[in-house]
C-alpha cells in the first residue's frame, strides 16, 4: 500500500512539471507579433527587434506561414533605414515563404514592393545595377494592375518613379510619376505629387515644380512642409541665377543628411550587439529556471514523501497506543483553531489591501480631475493637430499644480538636479501629464522623432537611466 502511494505521488509529480512546461511554451507567432508591434509602437526598438525575431522562429516551427512572412517583413521596416542589406534578405525571404503558401494578392503586391525599394536603397548606396530592384516593382505593378488594385498600382508606380531618379533618368521618373498621379487615391496623393515635383525640379522645369509643390498641403506634417518650403527656396534662388547658394544649401544638407545617416548606422550596431548580449542571458535564465524548477520539483517529492512517512508512523503508533488518541485529537483541534485564525488574519490583510488599493484609486482618480480642471489641461486637450504655445505664467501654473498633487514631485527634482535646464523641467512636465509625442511637438514646433531623441537624451545624460526599455514616463512615477 505504502509503494503505491509513492508511486502514484511520483506520477503527479511529472504531470505537474509538464504543465509547467506546457504552459511555459504557450506563446504564439502571432502573440509574439503583437507584442513585438506594440513594443515597436512605444520606441522600445531592441526589443520590437527581439520579439520579431522570436515570431520568425515560433511561426515557422508551428509552420504559421502567414504570421512568418508578415514577422520578416516588419523586421526588415525596423532594420531598413540602418541595415538595407539585411532588410532586403529578409524581404527575399518573406517572398520566398508567401510564394510557397499564398493567401492574399495584396499582400504579395506589397511583399514585391518593398522588395523593390530596399533592393535600389542597396544599389544606390552601393552605386551598383538597379535591374534587381526593377524586376520585382514591375512584377508588383503586374500584379496590382491585372486585379485592378488602383492604389497598389499608384504605389508601385510612384516607386518605379523613385528608381528613374535614383538613376537620373529624369524624363522617366517624370512619365512614371505622371502615371501615379493619375490613379492617385486621397491618401497617396500627396506622396506622388511630392516625386512628380521632385522630377520636375531636376529637370530643371522650374514653373511646373512650383505648381507641384504649392499643391501640396502638409497639414500637420512637419517634415513634409519642411520639404515643400526648402524646394520652393531653391526654386526661387535658380530663377535668381544664384547657383552657389542652391550649392552651399544642397552641401549643408547633405552633411547633416551623412550625420543622421551614421547615427543610424550606429543605433543598429548597438541593437546588434544588445540583442546578441539579451540572447545569452535568456539563455541563461531559461537555464536557471529548469534547474530552479527541478530543485522545487525535488523539495516537492521529499516533502511529499516525508509526509507519507510520518502518516504511516503516526497510524501505527496509534493503534498501538489507543490511551493517546484523546491527546491527539486535541492537538489536531488546537492546530484547526490555529489555521483559522491564521486564515481570519490572511482575510484581514486582504481586506485592508483592498481598500489601500481603492483609496489610491480615489487619489488618482482625484489628481486627474484636478488637472483636467485647470485651464492649460484643458488649452492642450482642445488643441488638437495645431501648434500650441504656452505662456510662462501657464507653466508656473501647471508645475505647482503637480507640486500640489504630486507630492512636491519638481520641486524635489529641481533641487536634486539644480543644472537642469528650464526646457528640460518642462519636458518632464508635459511627459507627466501623459501628452502624446505628436502634441509634444507641436508645443515645441519639432518632429515626433525630435521629441523621442529629447527623452532618450534627457533619460540618459540627466537621469543615467542607460536601460532602453526603461521609459522617461517610468522614471518619472519612480
Amino acid at each position: 500500500m505504502f509503494t503505491r502511494a509513492l508511486h502514484i505521488l511520483m506520477i503527479g509529480i511529472l504531470m505537474i512539471a509538464c504543465s509547467q512546461q506546457q504552459t511555459s511554451d504557450s506563446q504564439t507567432a502571432a502573440s509574439c507579433l503583437e507584442d513585438a508591434e506594440a513594443a515597436l509602437a512605444n520606441d522600445s526598438i531592441r526589443q520590437g527587434e527581439t520579439l520579431l525575431r522570436k515570431a520568425i522562429q515560433l511561426s515557422e516551427a508551428s509552420e504559421d506561414w502567414h504570421t512568418y512572412y508578415i514577422a520578416c517583413q516588419r523586421l526588415a521596416e525596423a532594420l531598413s533605414q540602418g541595415n538595407p542589406e539585411e532588410a532586403l534578405r529578409l524581404m527575399k525571404q518573406a517572398l520566398n515563404i508567401y510564394e510557397q503558401h499564398p493567401d492574399n494578392e495584396r499582400n504579395n503586391v506589397l511583399l514585391l514592393d518593398y522588395a523593390g525599394t530596399y533592393a535600389a536603397q542597396v544599389a544606390y548606396d552601393k552605386e551598383g545595377s538597379f535591374d534587381e530592384a526593377l524586376d520585382f516593382i514591375h512584377r508588383a505593378y503586374d500584379i496590382a494592375k491585372k486585379n485592378q488594385m488602383t492604389d497598389l498600382m499608384c504605389q508601385t508606380m510612384t516607386s518605379l518613379a523613385n528608381i528613374a531618379w535614383a538613376k537620373e533618368d529624369y524624363r522617366q521618373a517624370l512619365d512614371y510619376a505622371h502615371q501615379a498621379e493619375s490613379v492617385a487615391t486621397d491618401n497617396l496623393r500627396q506622396g506622388t505629387l511630392q516625386v512628380l515635383a521632385r522630377s520636375y525640379l531636376s529637370l530643371n522645369m522650374l514653373d511646373s515644380a512650383e505648381t507641384v509643390y504649392r499643391q501640396i498641403q502638409p497639414g500637420d506634417d512637419v517634415h513634409l512642409a519642411y520639404i515643400v518650403q526648402s524646394n520652393l527656396a531653391k526654386i526661387a534662388l535658380r530663377r535668381m541665377g544664384a547657383t552657389k547658394v542652391e550649392d552651399d544649401i544642397d552641401e549643408a544638407f547633405g552633411q547633416v543628411e551623412d550625420f543622421y545617416y551614421q547615427a543610424l548606422e550606429q543605433k543598429d550596431q548597438y541593437y546588434q550587439e544588445t540583442l546578441r548580449q539579451e540572447m545569452e542571458n535568456q539563455q541563461l535564465e531559461y537555464r536557471s529556471q529548469i534547474y530552479a524548477r527541478t530543485l522545487l520539483i525535488v523539495i516537492i517529492a521529499a516533502a511529499m514523501i516525508l509526509l507519507v512517512v510520518v502518516l504511516a508512523l503516526r497510524y501505527r503508533i496509534r493503534m498501538l497506543r489507543q490511551q493517546r488518541a484523546f491527546e491527539q485529537s486535541k492537538l489536531e483541534n488546537k492546530l484547526l483553531v490555529q489555521e483559522q485564525e491564521k486564515r481570519q488574519l490572511q482575510q484581514e490583510a486582504e481586506h485592508q489591501k483592498t481598500l489601500l488599493h481603492q483609496a489610491n484609486e480615489v487619489v488618482a482618480f482625484l489628481q486627474n480631475f484636478i488637472l483636467e480642471r485647470t485651464e492649460v489641461m484643458k488649452k492642450l486637450n482642445q488643441s488638437g493637430d495645431s501648434l500650441i504655445y504656452l505662456s510662462p505664467h501657464e507653466w508656473s501654473e501647471i508645475e505647482r499644480t503637480l507640486n500640489a498633487i504630486d507630492n512636491n514631485r519638481f520641486a524635489n527634482i529641481r533641487e536634486q538636479y539644480p543644472a537642469m535646464q528650464e526646457d528640460d523641467i518642462r519636458l518632464c512636465i508635459l511627459t507627466r501629464l501623459g501628452l502624446s509625442n505628436r502634441t509634444i511637438g507641436n508645443i515645441y514646433c519639432i518632429t515626433i522623432s525630435a521629441v523621442q531623441h529629447r527623452k532618450l537624451k534627457l533619460k540618459k545624460d540627466v537621469f543615467g537611466e542607460t536601460n532602453p526599455d526603461i521609459t522617461l514616463e517610468q522614471i518619472l512615477k519612480n
